[in-house]
């Protein structure tokens, strides 16, 4: 039985909303704002939102802005329910992701079908795919059966790259979409004096090269394999209709790639905010992976990460390693005790 969140402030107009869903055989969770639903939705995940707009407290775009993010949450169908009938709400709405957008008065039968159909056509496809342990051709493999993308196949062929290789260089034609099976990828941006300026590292599990080819325009940086490095390559033209041919599709994929430009806002905010010890320890602990515990980062490359000058970052590792966290060689370094990083309060 499918468990359904709705979230509306009008008391008359929730509760028969409500009796209206459990009458058709749904579960129904309710909330009377927006901070009340997503604190509920974090109690018992829903299946999907049903969600007011003009409420108190936190308004209807700012709960799937929330829902967008979470990580417990990210991935339910979402459903506006509002008098806001304006062209330009609707497109707000859609833009951040909206499933369906039903305005006041609502038939009966026209809020069962959005639901049933928004239901139906999310049930292949989950927010959980473990994709550093094969969940990639999964995932495609259910987008195709949402989307009935027949003609879509995927070059599952891995591509070994050496370390220190390029992948793509700054200004290049965007032609594929990169998927990291094993290793990890730095991109990088030359600065006017000729610094390399470091704007990403990936690892397994993760995407890249994603932004040229959702904006049409050649790379904005280079990328390049810090360590010999297993790529999946997805042809651009294969990746384009995957997101065009089925919207269902290309939200649950965008939603895969959100949280890599969340994790770029989080290093802007320790870089702002953060003291130099307390950022280099998020660094290592960011770039920590348990099945390969080598780090293949010069003084210069994580001195960039961090943001600082690469002896402020040679002082800072030679502390760690006098206290027993860490060992280093020349060529690379090894977390030896990631709760020692994770739990000093530098």
């Amino acid at each position: 039985m499918k468990t359904l969140l709705l979230i509306e402030d009008h008391a008359i107009i929730r509760e028969n909303t409500a009796e209206l869903l459990e009458l058709a055989g749904y579960v129904v969770l309710t909330a009377e704002n927006g901070k009340a639903g997503i604190e509920q939705a974090l109690a018992t995940r829903p299946d999907l939102v049903i969600c007011d707009i003009m409420m108190p407290v936190l308004d209807g775009y700012g709960v799937l802005q929330i829902f967008n993010q979470h990580p417990q949450l990210t991935g339910v169908p979402f459903i506006f329910l509002t008098a806001k009938t304006e062209r330009t709400d609707l497109r707000r709405g859609m833009e951040l992701g909206a499933d369906d957008y039903l305005t006041k008065p609502f038939e009966s039968s026209e809020l069962l079908r959005a639901v049933a159909s928004r239901l139906g056509r999310f049930q292949h496809l989950r927010p959980d795919y473990d994709l550093t342990a094969g969940g990639l051709p999964e995932f495609l493999a259910d987008a195709r059966r949402v989307g009935n993308l027949t003609s879509l196949t995927l070059d599952r062929r891995p591509h070994v790259v050496p370390a220190r290789q390029f992948i793509y260089a700054e200004g290049g034609e965007p032609l594929r979409l990169y998927f990291v099976q094993a290793g990890r990828v730095k991109t990088t941006k030359a600065t006017a004096a000729g610094k390399e300026l470091i704007t990403g590292f990936y690892q397994p599990g993760e995407f890249f090269g994603y932004q040229a080819l959702l904006e049409h325009t050649p790379y904005h940086d280079s990328a390049v394999a810090v360590e010999e490095t297993t790529l999946l390559h997805i042809p651009a033209e294969e990746f384009t209709d995957l997101l065009l041919r089925n919207a269902e599709v290309s939200q649950q994929f965008i939603r895969l790639l959100a949280g890599r430009e969340r994790e770029r806002e989080q290093q802007l905010v320790e870089m702002a905010y953060h003291s130099l010890r307390r950022r280099v320890a998020d660094a290592l602990l960011r770039l920590h992976e348990p099945a390969n515990p080598l780090i293949f980062l010069t003084r210069e490359e994580l001195a960039a990460v961090v943001g600082t000058t690469p002896e402020s970052l040679s002082r800072t590792l030679s502390e760690f390693r006098q206290d027993g966290l860490l060992e280093l060689t020349p060529r690379s370094i090894r977390v030896l005790y990631p709760e020692g990083l994770r739990r000093n309060n530098w």
